[in-house]
């Protein structure tokens, strides 16, 4: 699961490399300005993939084959029903979002080429989400590393061959992500095929044709949903305050962030393992597989999150270097970089603990966690700590984290082990 975190990146790096060589620097401002649409879009759903591997996870440890086929299928009628939707609405979404980031127009007019032919990867991406979610569910996290992989290297060959070979703009960006993500359904579903097979069931059409059959399903995603975009505003937040104080202080978060995102990518590889072992443990009725599967994810997140604290405290000043020339930047992320060195140790009990209400499908604790370190920890600690500026801006965040951890950790032992 860390190996398919961390080669998402790598698709963002190729596709800015390759507008990065045209002849017009507008070609890689509205690849940015696309991407960024398309994060916000796909991050609001990622329930799909959430709520699916912990339903999915609860069945297999149950022995109950019917039921994982029910998961799945619900979980992909869904993704196709959300999907179509933000087809039928890409004209106004497109509008709306674009209008929202105002860049010029040139930019603008190339970011919507590139929207309205990536909007048509959606049906697939989704799909897939559902599908990841479902066989880490399975507690194969093998088949969600080769899905993602089948995407990111056709993403990248496509990238190369439609704007270097055939001098595609844009509009070869875009459509290498399309073909990737359908590749990737297509892979995805070939394992399905195979793992249906191993595991003898039968499909209750029933379930998947009948509204209230989905009652489970929604009271799991809705939570899910809503938690999400409590975590967006958190991060979108962080944003705005860092603008208000300055191009330069915007500029040393959003590096600063991205170093952030990194550790998360590679915490979230522990945390989807803990989905998967602890839905198991649960669909068994097997409270000591549930405290063995929860100590041994913590052992190991907190040995790679000391790691990564170590890394940026001996390496961060190389990195700021590396991802910025100019000096007015390195000096102002610099400043801050402590913040970044203690982030780890503050924010890995919160992505653990993610994965352990995941499995233990607990997404209304998820939500009401997030909404009060969102709106009763975070946003008012900022504005009583804005007078330290930037650095009350990061305690808050530290502040924001930590109270996801603690409350986690509460129900934790109120729900699951008491």
């Amino acid at each position: 699961m860390i190996l398919s975190n961390v080669s998402v990146p790598l698709v963002g790096m190729v596709d800015t490399g390759v507008t990065g060589h045209l002849e017009d620097a507008s070609y890689l401002g509205a690849v940015a300005v696309g991407a960024t649409i398309f994060g916000f879009l796909y991050m609001g759903v990622n329930f799909l993939r959430m709520g699916t591997t912990g339903i999915s996870a609860q069945r297999f440890g149950a022995d109950d084959f019917d039921g994982l086929r029910v998961a799945l299928g619900q979980a992909l009628i869904a993704a196709l029903a959300i999907a179509g939707v933000l087809l039928l609405l890409q004209a106004p979404i497109g509008k709306i979002a674009l209008g929202l980031i105002g860049a010029d127009a040139k930019v603008s007019g190339f970011a919507d080429q590139y929207f309205s032919i990536r909007i048509w990867s959606a049906p697939a991406t989704l799909a897939n989400f559902a599908l990841i979610g479902w066989f880490i569910g399975l507690q194969n996290a093998r088949v969600p590393l080769i899905i993602v992989l089948a995407i990111n290297t056709t993403n990248i060959v496509l990238d190369l061959i439609l704007v270097n070979l055939v001098g595609m703009k844009v509009d070869g960006v875009a459509l290498a992500s399309v073909v990737a993500e359908f590749t990737g359904l297509a892979v995805g579903l070939a394992f399905v095929v195979r793992e249906l097979r191993a595991h003898e069931g039968h499909w209750i059409i029933s379930k998947l044709t009948t509204v209230r059959e989905y009652s489970a399903f929604f009271a799991v995603n809705g939570n899910l949903f809503v938690r999400t975009m409590a975590l967006m505003f958190t991060f979108a937040f962080i944003t705005a305050q860092g603008a208000r104080q300055g191009e330069l202080i915007l500029a040393a978060n959003a590096i600063l962030m991205n170093l952030q995102f990194l550790l998360a990518f590679a915490l979230d590889g522990f945390a989807h393992a803990a989905e998967a072992l602890v839905g198991k443990a649960i669909g068994e009725g097997n409270r000591e597989a549930l405290k063995r599967s929860v100590a041994l994810a913590l052992r190991w997140s907190l040995i790679v999150a000391v790691g990564f604290s170590v890394f940026f405290a001996l390496s961060g000043t190389s990195i700021i270097a590396i991802l910025t020339d100019l000096t007015n930047i390195r000096e102002t992320t610099t400043r801050y970089l402590p913040w970044l060195i203690l982030s780890p140790l503050v924010a890995v009990w919160s992505y653990l603990y993610d994965g352990v209400f995941v499995g233990a499908t607990l997404a209304k604790e998820m939500r009401n966690i997030m909404l009060i370190s969102t709106f009763v920890i975070f946003v008012p600690a900022w504005y009583a700590l804005q007078f330290l500026g930037n650095h009350g801006l990061w305690l808050s965040f530290m502040l924001f984290m930590a109270s996801r951890g603690i409350g986690m950790h509460y129900f934790y032992r109120q729900r699951l082990v008491a």
